[in-house]
């Protein structure tokens, strides 16, 4: 058994217990954007919890979810903003369904935007709050691409080590940085137009093979340095709560301070997603358990290259809710029969 420490508000520390005992230790990952497809989130509205939280990031965005995912087309799907606010909502909405049934995660993890969800999801944000966050750092961030265009490239089959030595021979006063450690083998660096293009030369140049990212910019850099300060100063308008479950931060794979919450929203804009270390990191103390609560599986993916004996599951279509509701009630059940 191990535990998380973290802070709550006032600095008052709570002990968030990732409790194996008799069960299954579960994670719930919230997916980024990246996945998104015609006609996702559809099928969940006849859940009412995934209803009723497109409505609320309706009124905290202005834009119409039930209609987007019902009838929007691939250029309505993958603008930004419209993106990045159906890929919560659905994250949020399902796991407000689960908690209802009265499934519990004893951690939570997001992946960029993810955390946004999470922050959610673990209540240290209310809906309200957590969507009008979602649509301020959406803003911000296309604001920054527009001043600052970049890229993002993906090195498959590169170690921590080999993406700082890409980005120590590339960058040339530029730009150039480790933004995402997926999992062993895949790191994705950023960085701007002309770094990634050197980049890119460099590792085919050793025949191996990369991947560029569909971004508006260089996420998780510091040409984000502008929207990081818009997003600290929106950021210190809103009322942080004490978590009701742990989430696992992407700058550093430990917990979110709640006291820390306005420092460590902007630095993670600008800096790495450390989701390979959060996985290892949540591991370590006893999760065996990985459910990815979003539309697209890639962070279930992931966790496979991270930790093979790790269960994986996903949850991002009503067939697939269907499914796991009956595997986790059943599971449920059977650690009731052991106790």
């Amino acid at each position: 058994m191990g535990s998380f420490w973290f802070a709550g508000n006032g600095g008052q520390e709570r002990n968030a217990c990732l409790e194996v005992g008799m069960s299954v230790m579960s994670v719930w990952m919230m997916p980024g954007q990246g996945a998104q497809k015609v006609g996702m989130g559809a099928d969940l509205l006849v859940l009412p919890e995934v209803q009723e939280t497109f409505e609320m990031a309706k009124a905290a965005t202005g834009i119409d979810l039930v209609a987007l995912s019902k009838e929007g087309d691939e250029a309505q799907i993958n603008d930004a903003l419209n993106s990045q606010v159906l890929t919560s909502a659905i994250s949020v909405g399902l796991s407000r369904a689960l908690l209802a049934r009265g499934f519990q995660p004893e951690a939570i993890v997001g992946f960029s935007l993810g955390e946004i969800s999470g922050l959610m999801v673990s209540g240290i944000l209310s809906l309200e709050e957590g969507f009008a966050l979602l649509n301020e750092r959406s803003h911000a961030l296309a604001a920054a691409c527009e001043k600052s265009p970049g890229a993002m490239l993906a090195l498959l089959g590169a170690t921590h080590e080999d993406a700082l030595a890409v980005c120590d021979a590339c960058a040339e006063g530029e730009v150039l940085v480790s933004a995402n450690y997926n999992a062993p083998g895949q790191v994705v660096v950023s960085g701007s137009v002309g770094a990634i293009d050197r980049a890119e030369a460099y590792w085919k140049e050793q025949s191996k093979r990369c991947s560029r990212l569909r971004t508006a910019g260089a996420f998780h850099s510091p040409l984000m340095e502008e929207a990081a300060a818009r997003v600290e100063q929106f950021c210190k308008t809103l009322s942080f709560m004490p978590a009701t479950y742990p989430l696992i931060c992407n700058t550093d794979a430990k917990p979110f301070v709640v006291d820390e919450a306005v420092e460590r929203l902007s630095t993670q804009v600008k800096s790495s997603v450390m989701f390979e270390q959060s996985i290892s990191a949540l591991v370590s103390q006893g999760a065996s358990e990985f459910i990815e609560v979003g539309f697209g599986g890639v962070l279930t993916n992931l966790v496979k290259r991270i930790d093979r004996g790790a269960t994986r599951k996903k949850i991002g279509t009503y067939t697939e809710w269907e499914k796991e509701l009956a595997e986790l009630t059943s599971q449920a059940e059977q650690a009731q029969t052991n106790n």
